[in-house]
């Protein structure tokens, strides 16, 4: 039986708190590399994976000056080379070196407001420090938008990206900000057009974000950036793709209008589900046949509403297809959707379903099917 993959062993482990030892035993003054693995491998066991950093802090914290000014030189001293400036996407950096940002949130955020901040700056060019400058924000809003937007000019792409990614309303994993939504973005106005799309990715993740909270904002945002013409189009495309995913799973007409996606092209949609009683464990199997009224550009999705005990319903949106009409303004589709039984993250229960099919963000064609045991 294949052993089930653990990310925080994969990321905490003999091999890495080794090399996190030898980087601050090779530049601080006293610090026992062989003593301090040890302690840290013998509290990873019980602690889940965010915890295990606030532990090897701790381990690294005993180590250091306990006068902050001082812990962040060396804090600084021990950092690896930055994060390889050519690559320009998806260089995140490993999770042993969020240590600084840790600390410095711990010691720096009281009393050393610029030095934790300095601190910050020269860590995310090592490991991305967008959970660390979020209490920042909640504790000194003003000035660190006021250091995050300088930041949003720094010559590396990892500060560029942590102005986007640390002010991100709905950043998965971090704690909440108190930042109206719309605040950061002028410094998106400015990251939009950056030529990594490790930036530019963030930029369209955040965006993303506010369309949960203020979706016309994030349509007036992507207007007016097509308008300027500072962002290549290609990049920008995909950008405008990834930023409205979620308008576009709710039909959103700005979102379909600024995609150039039109309801008003369909005609009408036939649906039919494969005959016979539709299983838990099973499949679900229906084909669609949509007819335009002239050659036309589609969008289509098709939503399953699952039954719940307690009468409710859950709506989830699934992608099925992109493209064009053919032969006599028409796309046919089929799809067999799975139906698993034993999935971590969504139960199934027997009783009535619906499946639909949304089309340019307008729902055409509906069919009942109960789903059984």
């Amino acid at each position: 039986m294949t052993e089930k993959f653990s990310l925080k062993d994969h990321l905490f482990n003999e091999n890495s708190i080794g090399d996190l030892a030898a980087e601050y035993s090779a530049r601080v003054s006293g610090f026992d590399k062989n003593t301090f693995a040890n302690e840290v491998m013998s509290g990873l066991a019980s602690r889940e994976l965010l915890a295990r950093l606030e532990w090897i802090a701790d381990c690294v914290e005993k180590r250091l000056s306990q006068d902050f000014l001082a812990m962040a030189d060396q804090l600084e001293s021990a950092m690896p080379p930055p994060l390889d400036p050519l690559l320009c996407d998806d260089d995140f950096g490993r999770f042993i070196h969020a240590v600084p940002g840790i600390l410095a949130v711990r010691h720096g955020l009281e009393s050393h407001f610029d030095r934790a901040l300095d601190l910050l700056h020269a860590a995310t060019q090592r490991f991305s420090m967008e959970f660390y400058i979020r209490p920042f924000l909640n504790h000194r809003p003003v000035e660190t938008m006021a250091r995050l937007s300088q930041w949003a000019e720094d010559e590396n792409y990892h500060v560029r990206r942590l102005v986007s990614e640390g002010t991100r309303p709905k950043l998965p994993w971090a704690k909440k900000i108190d930042l109206d939504p719309l605040d950061p973005l002028p410094m998106l106005d400015a990251l939009h057009a950056d030529p990594t799309r490790y930036v530019t990715r963030s930029v369209a993740n955040h965006l993303n974000d506010i369309a949960k909270i203020v979706p016309d904002a994030v349509i007036a945002s992507l207007v007016k950036w097509r308008d300027s013409g500072l962002q290549a189009e290609k990049e920008l495309d995909w950008m405008t793709r990834h930023a409205l995913r979620t308008l576009i799973k709710q039909g959103h007409p700005g979102a379909m209008d600024l995609l150039g996606f039109s309801a008003e092209c369909v005609q009408k949609v036939l649906l039919s589900i494969k005959p016979g009683p539709v299983r838990i464990g099973e499949t679900l199997q229906f084909e669609c046949t949509i007819v335009a009224h002239e050659p036309s550009n589609l969008l289509v999705d098709y939503v399953v509403h699952f039954h719940r005990p307690d009468g409710r319903t859950g709506r989830k949106v699934y992608k099925l297809k992109q493209g064009k009409t053919g032969a006599k303004n028409t796309l046919e589709l089929s799809k067999i959707h799975p139906l698993k039984g034993n999935a971590s993250t969504f139960t199934l229960h027997p009783g009535p379903h619906r499946i639909e099919i949304q089309v340019n963000g307008a729902i055409f064609a509906e069919a009942d099917f109960e789903l059984e045991k």
